[in-house]
């Protein structure tokens, strides 16, 4: 019998890779999300950016069983001429299935449960330092407990962006809200909206706001042409400020994370502020006004200004810990220049992270990132199970000849440093002058 499906090139289906024409292919049936685009929960960019292509592969990334019902609403009546998947792919897509089948999405532990009292333990320690006692040293060591306490925050509203931690989806919004926008001052939303888009584009440097540090750091010289960031959609101007800067990163590195905390805070009222289609405004604003509200008067009520000082550094320098722990998984990984793809999902993923090596009493220290990799490759898997996928992952990418990256803790720090002190070289580099504009150069190239 004939075959009477209707059929598109590849070629074709990369034409509609606009917005307001966006196509996307998931095993090799096309859909269009043009006007989708503006309610998918994971925000406009993963859409924008992998639009035109197949997107198999982060499709079954970051979207459970239940959501392949709603696909038909979206298909155009096309099939994506000669299909096929990779074998990475199909072992990859295995992987998937035999832990759905196993349950491991949906067995999440205990770990928010008891996240959640640390976190109440936290800060009533802290406040109970502050209005009970009289010692500086108690005063210090209650900004260390709110450091600490901002740091648990940060894994459940990690965890809970990436999946439902509590039994309903209301009182898991209830908990992302409490936790990071009441309690930490960061706005869900903005985490949502960065997050996601550095999971889709892993690595690129134009794509990923992860490795977007300018000028403040750059990972790679390949930043000192002055690129573009699709994801702020600025250019990212590598001038003589910029070069001074990176030029000493190696040094400033640990001083900066523990300041951090100060462009979260920023980033999450330029977003909220902003024109964007941002969920829940209203809900998250009240959110971040009411951490601006209690921490302010919290610290008002330290005796003199010399211990408020030393409580906001003592708090700020702890939650530092996090934000280095944030970098260690990728600035010393492979980096690219290019837009992410749908076709190589699984290879950039692994290419692009890098694992840390700790016992199993340690993981509430790394908050599940000490198995980057795994979580890369399955972000819906709750942080309780990462431990037990790794020999999977491990095998899979041993079969297929990909990296897995794993080292210590201390050496994933030594990485680090040594990416940025070798871009710190080349950006002292006094014989490569700072790029000029376009323009400038096409005016004054000769040869």
């Amino acid at each position: 019998m004939a075959d009477s499906r209707k059929y598109i090139t590849s070629e074709e289906l990369k034409n509609h890779n606009k917005p307001g024409d966006l196509w996307i292919s998931i095993q090799g049936k096309v859909y269009d999300v043009s006007n989708w685009v503006k309610e998918h929960p994971g925000g406009d960019f993963p859409l924008l950016n992998l639009a035109g292509q197949d997107v198999t592969d982060a499709f079954v990334a970051f979207h459970p069983a239940t959501a392949w019902q709603y696909l038909d609403k979206f298909f155009k009546g096309f099939y994506l001429n000669n299909y096929s998947a990779s074998e990475v792919s199909k072992d990859y897509r295995r992987l998937v299935s035999e832990f759905t089948k196993m349950g491991l999405f949906e067995k999440k532990g205990h770990v928010c449960l008891f996240t959640m009292c640390l976190m109440a333990m936290l800060f009533s320690l802290s406040v109970y330092g502050i209005l009970c006692c009289q010692s500086v040293l108690a005063h210090l060591i209650s900004g260390g407990l709110m450091g600490c306490l901002w740091i648990q925050s940060g894994w459940i509203g990690h965890d809970s962006g990436h999946y439902q931690v509590m039994s309903t989806s209301g009182f898991n919004r209830f908990a992302q809200v409490l936790t990071g926008n009441c309690l930490a001052g960061i706005s869900i939303a903005w985490w949502k909206w960065n997050h996601n888009a550095h999971h889709i584009a892993c690595n690129s440097l134009e794509y990923d706001p992860d490795l977007q540090h300018m000028p403040f750091f750059a990972v790679s010289s390949k930043f000192f042409d002055s690129l573009t960031s699709y994801f702020y959609d600025r250019k990212m101007n590598f001038d003589s400020f910029t070069r001074f800067l990176v030029s000493h990163q190696h040094w400033t590195f640990y001083p900066v994370m523990c300041f951090a905390r100060i462009n979260l805070f920023a980033q999450s009222f330029i977003l909220l502020l902003s024109n964007k289609n941002v969920p829940h405004r209203v809900q998250e604003l009240f959110g971040v006004v009411s951490f601006w509200i209690w921490y302010p008067l919290l610290v008002s009520c330290l005796p003199n200004w010399g211990e408020r000082i030393m409580f906001i550094l003592a708090s700020f320098t702890v939650t530092g810990i996090q934000h280095v722990q944030f970098c260690l998984n990728h600035f010393s990984s492979e980096i690219y220049v290019a837009p992410p793809k749908g076709n190589d999902w699984f290879e950039k993923q692994t290419n692009g992270s890098l694992d840390i090596s700790c016992p199993s009493w340690m993981d509430w220290f790394h908050g599940g990132l000490q198995f980057q990799i795994e979580h890369h490759l399955f972000p819906r898997l709750p942080r309780c199970q990462l431990r037990i996928v790794s020999p999977f992952v491990k095998d899979l990418c041993k079969k297929h000849g990909l990296p897995y990256s794993c080292v210590s803790f201390w050496k994933s720090n030594v990485l680090t440093i040594s990416t940025l002190r070798a871009a710190a070289l080349q950006a002292r580099d006094l014989t490569k002058p700072v790029p000029k504009n376009l323009v400038w150069e096409a005016v004054n190239t000769h040869g």
